[in-house]
């Protein structure tokens, strides 16, 4: 089940206090004594009418917020050529992402830079603010790390002083559809896959755009009017690399990191196309994957095999496929979750495992060295297949989940985000230590409630309608989310 996707633009100026914002590690003091800190649970515990949400920016290395002009159902962090891994501060980020705004005429593909993002008031450094200055800091950091569409058109990001203020830079091109899903191709960060309310996939080339990109110096918006008189700052019209006409809408896109320029796409009349690139920069577009019973929600291309990718469905099941077998799946874990199954994730550093979030919240891990057991052989001789035993499940979030990925630097690590605007990132090795908690409560850390998962590294909240998070890849520990109400960058200080 996906939500309603159109949105109204937002307000320009208005927004919420950091320090009031309900992210990680929110404490509840009603006074400064010598009770233990408790950890504020979103959607669990409430908060009395005598009793404030503290932010704690220490919590943060660093986080900053932006907004497009309408709602983003989908974005995909771009590859760049300033290596990797990188941790040294500020950083500099290239995204592409898609609206879903309130006329299909008014949508666009944009393509960012970010550059110059500094800490702000985030880290080690930050220092306990004062009650009597309190007021007049949360004035300040309302400015940190928080950006706004200006009249010209583009945010105003505005760095903590002694900072450079951070910069953005973006280039967008025209688009008659709203955007459901949007993804860069790993060997091509500047040509994107466009998934489109219309029942179209398009595939967009923005290299040029991104070129420009790097080579600005000003804001976009500071310096729209470009050689010949052209506004960069106005969407532009791109003709299309491919298109291909589904028979209904979709969600389902991915790109393969082993085989340059191949995809598949997923559509909501339960049928899977892959896309093979062909001489003279076209695509060639296959027939039908079938064996869905429902909706094809996601889809995710192996790390390893060039002809292998999964996919999961409103059919609850998750499905192993082959490009040379289109009549059925080689694997399938069917009643893989007790409701519609949303998203997928394969993990690229520990490649048998794939992670599932479903419409009920649930989080399962699989080993797909078990999917054997109940693959499709049963299916085709028409037994029903047995469904694989999960290796662990989490059922931490209160709504459906909207994104699960794996972090790309630990292979134990993964994050969420789920209809109850919480973003969450786990780590499958951790385990609970009663005496590790006890030893570190002097410092300050929160006493943990029981029920709480000892795998949950980091909770960020925050933001309205979250649908889709990712990871940086050349930056370890940086997440970008998009939601409702924009976007968020940010890196946490115990990844």
């Amino acid at each position: 089940m996906r939500n309603p996707k159109k949105g109204k633009p937002k307000p320009g100026k208005a927004k919420a206090k950091p320090s009031k914002k309900k992210e990680e590690e929110m404490e509840l003091d009603e006074e400064p004594s010598t009770s233990t800190a408790k950890v504020w649970r979103p959607g669990i515990d409430e908060v009395a009418e005598d009793e404030e949400l503290e932010y704690d920016p220490t919590a943060y290395d660093c986080l900053h917020r932006f907004q497009v002009d309408w709602p983003c159902l989908s974005f995909d962090i771009l590859k760049d050529d300033l290596g990797g891994p990188r941790s040294t501060f500020p950083h500099t980020v290239y995204l592409a992402c898609g609206t879903q705004a309130a006329s299909a005429r008014q949508n666009y593909v944009a393509f960012l830079r970010l550059a110059s993002l500094g800490q702000g008031r985030h880290g080690k450094k930050a220092a306990p603010v004062d009650s009597d200055d309190e007021e007049s800091d949360d004035e300040d950091s309302d400015e940190d790390g928080d950006s706004d569409m200006g009249e010209e058109g583009a945010p105003e990001m505005k760095g903590a002083p002694g900072e450079a203020p951070a910069t953005f830079h973006f280039r967008m091109v025209a688009m008659n559809c709203g955007v459901n899903r949007i993804r860069s191709m790993p060997q091509q960060p500047g040509v994107v896959a466009v998934w489109g309310d219309n029942a179209q996939v398009k595939l967009i080339d923005g290299s040029k755009l991104l070129a420009e990109l790097a080579a600005e110096t000003e804001p976009t918006a500071a310096n729209a009017k470009g050689k010949g008189g052209t506004n960069k700052a106005k969407p532009q019209d791109l003709k299309p690399l491919a298109m291909h006409s589904h028979s209904s809408e979709g969600y389902a896109l991915d790109w393969s990191a082993v085989r340059p320029g191949r995809l598949a796409s997923g559509d909501c009349r339960h049928k899977i196309h892959v896309w093979e690139p062909s001489e003279g920069g076209r695509w060639a577009v296959g027939g039908a994957h079938t064996g869905h019973e429902g909706s094809v929600e996601d889809l995710q291309w192996s790390p390893t095999e060039d002809t292998v990718f999964a996919s999961c469905g409103v059919d609850r099941s998750v499905r192993i496929w082959d490009t040379r077998e289109r009549g059925r799946p080689m694997l399938t874990a069917a009643g893989a979750h007790d409701s519609d199954v949303n998203v997928i994730s394969w993990n690229r550093g520990v490649t048998y495992m794939l992670a599932s979030g479903a419409d009920d919240g649930c989080i399962r891990i699989w080993d797909l060295r078990t999917f054997a057991s109940g693959g499709g052989a049963g299916e085709a001789a028409g037994a029903p297949a047995a469904s694989p035993a999960h290796v662990a499940q989490f059922l931490y979030h209160r709504s459906h989940v909207t994104s699960v990925e794996w972090c790309p630097y630990e292979g134990s690590m993964l994050a969420s985000a789920a209809a109850d605007n919480q973003l969450a990132v786990w780590d499958l090795a951790l385990e609970r230590d009663p005496e590790e908690e006890a030893a570190l409560a002097p410092e300050g850390n929160a006493a943990a409630p029981e029920d709480l998962p000892a795998q949950l590294l980091f909770l960020h909240a925050g933001q309205n309608d979250l649908k889709e998070l990712h990871w940086h890849s050349q930056i370890p520990g940086l997440i970008v989310s998009t939601a409702g109400d924009g976007f968020n960058l940010f890196k946490a200080s115990n990844m």
